[in-house]
């Protein structure tokens, strides 16, 4: 199947503003992690999404994803609706950037917006920590906005701005 890119492509704003109705569209994300021998490893987690699009989740340090993290921070997030249907209007974000464990007040300020989005979360288990990517790339997909089997890449500047890169439509063959 055939790769079209497009250079016309929807405002910063308005990619900005998809990118969070995305990220709010589940409360889970399946987080892709590298292992020391260079092997993937992909863990389910609930998160929260900062201001700067930046996804916080709350593991155990022992976790494989977490000893991952350590040794190598760079890091993808997939977050969608698992209740989509083949053949629907599809949509769902991938994140990409680099993660670590936070300390301190930046645990803190990651407890605060977890809890934010989960109002049952108590939090006090020693056990676990909380964990932040810095997402540095977005891929977006929303049939509805974007239209069929095109997907959005944008840059996330430290500030949380976003800055298109490219729009890849899959075309099929006549």
């Amino acid at each position: 199947m055939p790769i079209s890119r497009a250079a016309k492509h929807p405002p910063a704003t308005r990619l900005a503003a998809l990118a969070r109705r995305l990220l709010e569209a589940s409360t889970l994300c399946a987080i892709a992690t590298v292992s020391p021998g260079r092997r993937a490893h992909i863990n389910t987690a609930y998160f929260a999404c900062g201001p700067k699009f930046e996804i916080v989740w709350w593991s155990a340090p022992q976790a494989q994803h977490s000893r991952n993290v350590r040794a190598n921070a760079s890091v993808a997030i997939a977050v969608f609706r698992s209740t989509q249907t083949w053949g629907g209007l599809d949509r769902g974000i991938q994140l990409f950037g680099r993660a670590r464990e936070l300390r301190g007040r930046a645990s803190l300020d990651a407890e605060r917006l977890y809890a934010a989005r989960f109002k049952s979360y108590e939090g006090g288990d020693d056990a676990y920590r909380f964990y932040r990517l810095r997402t540095t790339r977005m891929k977006l997909f929303d049939e509805r906005m974007l239209g069929g089997a095109t997907f959005v890449t944008v840059a996330v500047g430290p500030a949380g701005r976003v800055r298109w890169e490219k729009t890849e439509s899959y075309v099929g063959e006549d």
